[in-house]
């Protein structure tokens, strides 16, 4: 059976289904569940009704296409140019008053941001068919080509963890509903074909949010590399948008069936609509909330820590955290008794004395982001005095990329690849090019191994 004949039995018309539990028990049960199929199907069958709702953007004539996206890149390169003459003229940042806030992105993101490529790691299986070579060479670039300094979840994972952002805790449900999606399509592979080009054309299209991205992580000290990365690679005239466009027109069906097919592509266009955007969640951001939030999750470890000597108000601080309606308060006390001084240097407040420093009597309570929410909550209208630094920018290596062989997943690979020919070797690399998979050491290695295969075999 073809490919393109599988594609008819895909659902046509998506029924309204349910998805059992939240978003976030979705996203790691499609990421990490050996047999995730059925959930997949159910869950993109539901949102594809929902996307269904939604205008349909794409002109009607897919051979319109390439020069739809070389205008669209245009018009962003103009609001960009924009952009950097109101920066230059003095105007602030739009997007992040502060670095806490920058942080916040971050997270929030991290899910869609650390499946980055799902979506098309279910056509790997189609590595012998030239129409899909545009398709695995853009997913093989987000793996980086199995070069660790490259593979786009990699440097994610490395950004998180530099600014203390691998609890998850504080991410909202619906953050997850994007990473899901691209997990789905990724599940549902050659079945959803139509669909999932769709949304590839919509995901590599390069947004204005990405470029002021870049430019304000960097003035905030934050490296920018994944997002500048993105930049170049998704440029419309050799980059991944340009080969979204070329995927579209290689795998067009027949006339017959080619109505159908094109409905589909937009539905899935149009599931990149679904959710929060970047630029929602970088608006929807409120530093004393999220402060609030963070001292909430922190509660129930620190109600019983603290000794009776101190008291705010008459109440110790174990009292005052005792319940969370009593946090906002408590903050206005520690403000009374002078131990905050708003919209000042947070040097010059006690309470941050407690938190920052290696002599710190609270030294490692909070992590970097935590303190960061603290440090700019109490900082307020204050601005430093000192230019801030820029991010130093990040430098291409051309060391050889070293394989770690004690690592148990590395050897597991290796004895199964030995002695088999190419075709076998090739399958059993495909598990490991997995969105859970790919950015481990073995994942990295198979990679390779596969991109060397693929330009050998017929």
């Amino acid at each position: 059976m073809t490919v393109l004949t599988r594609l008819q039995s895909a659902p046509a018309q998506p029924q309204t289904i349910n998805s059992a539990g939240t978003l976030r028990q979705v996203y790691e049960a499609l990421l990490h569940d050996k047999n995730p199929l059925t959930l997949a199907q159910k869950f993109l069958q539901e949102h594809l009704h929902s996307a269904a709702q939604l205008t349909d953007e794409l002109p009607a004539d897919p051979l319109s296409w390439q020069g739809w996206v070389t205008e669209h890149c245009a018009d962003v390169g103009l609001q960009y140019t924009d952009y950097l003459q109101q920066r230059k003229a003095g105007g602030p940042r739009q997007f992040f008053s502060n670095k806490a806030q920058a942080l916040y992105f971050l997270q929030a993101v991290a899910p869609t941001k650390l499946v980055d490529g799902a979506w098309l790691s279910g056509l790997l299986a189609q590595w012998q068919d030239p129409r899909f070579a545009d398709l695995l060479c853009t997913y093989l670039e987000e793996l980086g080509e199995g070069n660790p300094a490259q593979n786009h979840v990699v440097i994610y994972r490395k950004l998180l963890a530099d600014h203390g952002l691998q609890d998850n805790a504080a991410i909202a449900d619906d953050c997850y509903l994007q990473g899901a999606l691209q997990l789905a399509l990724g599940i549902g592979g050659v079945a959803y074909l139509p669909e999932v080009i769709g949304y590839n054309l919509g995901y590599e299209q390069l947004p204005l949010h990405l470029l002021i991205s870049q430019y304000e992580l960097s003035e905030l000290g934050i490296d920018p590399y994944y997002f500048t990365l993105h930049v170049t690679i998704d440029n419309a005239s050799t980059g991944h948008a340009q080969k979204a466009v070329k995927a579209v027109l290689d795998l067009l069906p027949l006339a017959a069936d080619r109505a159908d097919f094109l409905r589909r592509v937009s539905l899935g266009y149009r599931l990149n609509d679904l959710g929060q955007g970047s630029r929602a969640i970088i608006e929807g951001f409120d530093l004393e909330r999220e402060l609030l939030a963070m001292l909430e999750r922190k509660r129930p470890f620190g109600q019983h820590l603290h000794s009776d000597y101190c008291r705010f108000d008459g109440q110790t601080v174990n009292q005052w955290l005792a319940t969370p309606a009593q946090l906002p308060a408590f903050l206005q006390a520690l403000q009374d008794k002078g131990w905050i001084k708003r919209h000042e240097d947070p040097q010059n407040s006690r309470f941050w004395q407690l938190i920052a420093g290696d002599g710190a009597a609270m030294f490692g309570v909070f992590s970097a982001y935590e303190k960061q929410l603290v440090h700019d909550w109490i900082a307020g209208d204050w601005t430093a005095s000192d230019t801030p630094k820029l991010a130093r920018r990040h430098t291409q290596t051309s060391l050889a990329i070293e394989v770690p062989e004690q690592d148990l997943d590395v050897q597991q690979l290796n004895a199964a690849l030995q002695g088999q020919d190419g075709p076998a070797q090739m399958a059993i690399l495909l598990p490991w090019l997995a969105p859970a998979r790919h950015a481990h050491p073995a994942g990295l290695l198979a990679t390779r191994r596969f991109i060397q295969l693929k330009s050998r075999l017929p």
